[in-house]
């Protein structure tokens, strides 16, 4: 090939000048455009977000090329006459899909009825909300209105590709400073109005407006595709043996493959330094190609805060980056200066992998005991950086900020964070959870969402082993302490089967063909030679009367618990003559626990406690709830002020105003009642409200002499702070702790609370 070929860039906005005049066409031996309407949406997505698209490979064409290879312009052209330039033999689908994308001629893309309009979402685009930014509209009367009214494209801040490509020259720089306009008259309009809040959102439009156009017409101008050029000269069957190996054994250059040549002239040879890294036994333990790539997210994350393909060219030592600050400005940065530099940040970076891989697997914790049940791979970048900050940290903030990440993940999972484009998500999340570790009061909205998520989740639809909220409950059920039935054994990861609690078999011949017997409340974690020698396709009132007459039934009804399957599931299981309503009865009644556990182990965040803290945690609970009601009733009708003490009113107005802070939705109409308030004190408040001058007399009946009912709330107390706190609970605080939650609960049991 020597002599023969020519490297080019191209700008975007010339590049779209050329294929709107038609100089790019495609020989007949190539296969027709077949990108669906999300392929082209996904490559507009990596051009305006500055990422490289790979290189076309072109021939300079003769008119006698042109005839023998009988050539078409690209799909969708609709240019008059022809100034035929080039043969595309490698980048149809890009330069097809751009020209589509960007002039959008009025025809439907292959196999489909109608037009597709493609555009980005300004308002998201600029909140850096990349997976929600980029869109495209296929229904015909919602596109005609989208294309003939600019209006709503301002207000819905839609920005039409079109706009880039189209005839006028003029009507993109036209329509960034009318959508501008747009902005700043809203503004001052409002302004009459008087609704500060009103303005200061149309103010910010009004400066994204601004700071979109200048960016999308910087992008145009500077945005370059790659471009090499055979010769004119060159026979045709040379081009075809080209294109033939093109074709069978040319792979796309990934992200990993394109820093390594840009590394080389720094004399890094990244492929060898992922061979030596690749040979830990803690990567080995998760079946993915991409780890080369997650060990470069992690080096940007924690360099930068942001992980996409954009990003990780930062990462070349020397590489300047530009910065925006606060008034406008910007300057450069250079993030990584030297090789040494770069090895150093990618030794730490493999180590934060594999330390987070090492935790994920421990059974205590996180449960992963298989690499097979790891809810998400793709959360592997960001919980690596976490643990990597949290390490960082004081030693006395780091239990505190390991609390908070374990509920994000747990939230992620819950909530399938990461099932899509996860790129800007891990990035957002990693910041969010920074400032939330630094501030109690800067809780990420996701973990509202997995609260309020738990209140909907039906396990039932999860039948599909492999799907993170699958995984998540295996993982939680090794968490609890699930053994194996037949040894007793807490399960290897390696061991590990999953096992259908009423056999499929069964399901076959008696549910035709129900996906119910396939669903998470019906599987749970055992030996493979328990499942397969032992249970076989028995169905569990065959097999577990031997277990009880040999174990006893108080061991094996534990066992079972462990293994979130309760007492009711229990005595449903072992009814004879098990029929398709027993079935069902004992899916609801697993399911029940299931979520209860979740609310309990992760919500409540009780997934560090051995399992006899947690019963003796949620006992304290139902106590406290118990006092709670126990004082709201009794002082009914009182003033808060009075009934609540004036120094404990100021701690409730204090938490309720940080909770109003920490969400804006946050009804705090809901807390003017002595009911609603109470939910925003401790024991120790309890304790002081019922022992007031001015209350016990109300309550003296019910818990007899002032000093036992204050020592009691004491020990109660120290227990209840032990358990929460991580402290080790000692033998006489948890004698004492005991003994005062008997007291308590002997004492509301007789005065009738629940």
């Amino acid at each position: 090939m020597k002599g023969v070929q020519t490297l080019y860039q191209v700008t975007l906005n010339n590049l779209l000048t050329r294929l709107k005049d038609g100089r790019f066409v495609v020989p007949d031996f190539q296969r027709e455009f077949e990108w669906k309407p999300r392929d082209i949406l996904e490559l507009m997505r990596s051009i305006f977000l500055d990422y490289h698209i790979g290189s076309l490979l072109l021939w300079k064409g003769q008119k006698k090329n042109f005839d023998a290879l009988a050539c078409e312009p690209i799909y969708g052209y609709t240019g008059g006459g022809s100034s035929r330039e080039h043969i595309v033999l490698d980048g149809q689908q890009r330069l097809t899909a751009l020209y589509y994308a960007c002039v959008a001629p009025d025809v439907p893309p292959p196999n489909r009825k109608n037009r597709v309009i493609y555009f980005i979402r300004v308002d998201h685009f600029m909140r850096e909300e990349y997976d929600d930014a980029f869109d495209y509209e296929w229904g015909i009367k919602r596109i005609e209105k989208l294309t003939s009214d600019s209006s709503i494209q301002y207000r819905e801040h839609i920005f039409p590709l079109s706009v880039i490509g189209a005839a006028d020259p003029f009507l993109m720089s036209n329509w960034l400073q009318e959508y501008t306009k747009h902005w700043n008259d809203k503004t001052e309009e409002t302004k009459q109005h008087g609704d500060g809040e009103e303005v200061e959102q149309y103010r910010i439009h009004a400066q994204n407006a601004e700071k979109f156009g200048k960016e999308i017409m910087n992008l145009t101008q500077q945005y370059h595709v790659s471009y090499i050029e055979l010769d004119e000269e060159l026979g045709l069957d040379r081009i075809c043996d080209i294109f033939t190996r093109i074709n069978s054994k040319g792979v796309p250059l990934e992200v990993f493959d394109l820093l390594n040549a840009m590394l080389k002239p720094h004399d890094l040879q990244l492929k060898f330094m992922w061979r030596e890294a690749r040979k830990s036994e803690c990567l080995g333990f998760v079946k993915s190609d991409k780890l080369n790539v997650y060990v470069l997210q992690i080096m940007s994350i924690l360099e930068q805060a942001y992980c996409s393909p954009k990003y990780l060219y930062y990462l070349i030592p020397g590489q300047e980056k530009v910065i925006r600050t606060p008034d406008g400005k910007t300057r450069k940065e250079v993030l990584v200066g030297t090789k040494q530099e770069f090895t150093a940040l990618w030794d730490r970076s493999v180590s934060a992998l594999e330390n987070a891989i090492r935790m994920l697997r421990q059974p205590q914790r996180f449960g992963v005991t298989s690499s097979k049940y790891l809810p998400y791979v793709s959360i592997l970048p960001v919980f690596s950086a976490l643990q990597e900050h949290v390490r960082t940290l004081p030693a006395n903030k780091q239990l505190d900020a390991q609390r908070k990440v374990r509920f994000w993940y747990w939230a992620a999972i819950f909530t399938s964070r990461y099932s899509g484009a996860v790129e800007s998500t891990a990035a957002r999340d990693f910041r969010d959870i920074k400032t939330w570790i630094d501030d109690d009061a800067k809780e990420p909205p996701l973990i509202e969402e997995f609260r309020e998520k738990l209140k909907s989740l039906d396990l039932r639809k999860e039948t599909k082993r492999g799907r993170a909220v699958y995984n998540a409950i295996f993982n939680l059920l090794v968490i609890n302490g699930a053994p194996d039935w037949f040894t007793g054994n807490i399960i290897d990861g390696g061991e590990l089967d999953d096992h259908h609690i009423v056999p499929a078999s069964w399901g076959k011949n008696n549910l035709q063909d129900d996906p119910l017997i396939h669903s998470i409340p019906n599987r749970t974690p055992l030996l493979g030679s328990t499942n397969r020698d032992v249970i076989r396709n028995r169905l569990p009132n065959e097999y577990l009367p031997d277990l009880i007459a040999d174990n006893g039934e108080d061991r094996i009804r534990k066992m079972l618990e462990n293994h979130l399957i309760s007492p009711a599931a229990f005595d449903i299981l072992m009814r004879p003559n098990f029929t398709a309503t027993d079935f069902n009865e004992f899916i609801d009644e697993r399911h029940k626990t299931l979520v209860k556990a979740i609310g309990n182990l992760l919500i409540e965040e009780r997934l560090d406690l051995s399992p006899d803290l947690r019963e003796l945690d949620e006992s304290i609970e139902k106590v406290e709830l118990a006092l709670r009601s126990k004082i709201e009733t009794t002082v009914s009708g009182q003033e808060p002020v009075n009934a609540l003490l004036s120094s404990i009113m100021k701690k409730i107005q204090c938490r309720l105003g940080q909770e109003q802070n920490r969400d804006p939705a946050f009804n705090r109409e809901r807390y003017t009642t002595i009911g609603g308030m109470l939910e925003f004190i401790d024991l120790q408040d309890l304790k002081d409200i019922i022992v007031a001058k001015l209350n016990w007399q109300n309550f003296s009946d019910t818990f007899g002499r002032k000093g036992q009912v204050e020592n009691q709330f004491n020990q109660l107390a120290a227990m209840r702070n032990s358990i929460r706190h991580g402290r080790t609970v000692s033998e006489i605080c948890r004698k004492d702790g005991e003994a005062a939650l008997l007291w308590f609960e002997g004492i509301l049991a007789r005065k009738g609370q629940p």
